[in-house]
């Protein structure tokens, strides 16, 4: 029998020890500016230059590209590379997991990637850092090169749809495994979140790593509220060291 497949769904808690912010949490950025959100919506954004001014200025200021896998991303990978079959499915953009070590095509981005822009007219991608370089050289509302339409950051913004493929691999993934892990999420965004109820129903062992409450949490085998940091890599040890029986913990 071989060993089963972990998935591993990670929301923005997961990152704040990377210094990330958890712009949903009780210090979130929504809660303290709900005029934010904003800068993260494709009407607005596309609609409005000092808007698109704003969310540049913040992308500089948060420095997301500086930051680096903490100790939860790191036993992810490592789980991995110890020859566990692992999946993650992140709504994460920062590719703090693929930084740690996990094979990209292992890793499922819902909400896609803030380390990468798309230009809105023509589709060209090119990376974050090569905008970022030029809104600190003085280009407050960078123009994509090839045709000069508005740039984004490759993620899904609010009022943009998920990407039907990724968010099929995920639902597979979901539906597949054998234990589904949900850490650093609150639960409530859908259809991300439908994919810890899917979890639960096709058989698999559901744990929530979690500080707050979620709406999953009556369906969870196990809910964990310690600090992910340190409770995850504990968690996936003991998955990674299943007992005599040959069963995951």
């Amino acid at each position: 029998m071989g060993k089963p497949l972990i998935a591993v769904f990670s929301g923005a808690g997961m990152s704040t020890d990377s210094g990330i912010p958890d712009y949903r949490g009780p210090q979130g950025l929504w809660r303290s500016d709900p005029d934010a959100e904003k800068l993260v919506t494709y009407a607005y954004y596309m609609a409005d230059p000092g808007i698109r001014r704003r969310s540049w200025r913040l992308r500089a200021e948060i420095g997301a590209l500086d930051a680096q896998p903490n100790a939860a991303h790191l036993a992810v990978a490592e789980l991995e590379r110890a020859g566990t079959p692992v999946r993650v499915i992140t709504q994460n953009v920062d590719g703090l997991h693929q930084l740690a070590g996990m094979p990209a095509r292992k890793v499922f981005e819902l909400h896609g990637t803030a380390r990468a822009v798309v230009c809105t007219a023509c589709r060209a991608r090119s990376g974050m850092d090569e905008a970022l370089a030029r809104v600190a050289a003085g280009e407050p509302d960078p123009a994509c090169l090839a045709c000069g339409g508005i740039l984004k950051s490759a993620t899904v913004m609010f009022g943009e749809r998920l990407d039907p493929e990724v968010l099929a691999r995920a639902v597979a993934v979901a539906k597949g495994c054998h234990v589904f892990i949900a850490v650093g999420t609150t639960l409530q965004v859908q259809p991300a979140a439908s994919l810890a109820g899917m979890a639960a129903e096709a058989g698999a062992r559901l744990v929530i790593v979690n500080a707050e409450e979620t709406p999953y949490d009556s369906l969870a085998d196990e809910v964990i509220r310690e600090p992910i940091g340190t409770a995850l890599p504990a968690l996936l040890a003991r998955i990674g060291d299943p007992g005599p029986a040959g069963d995951t913990p």
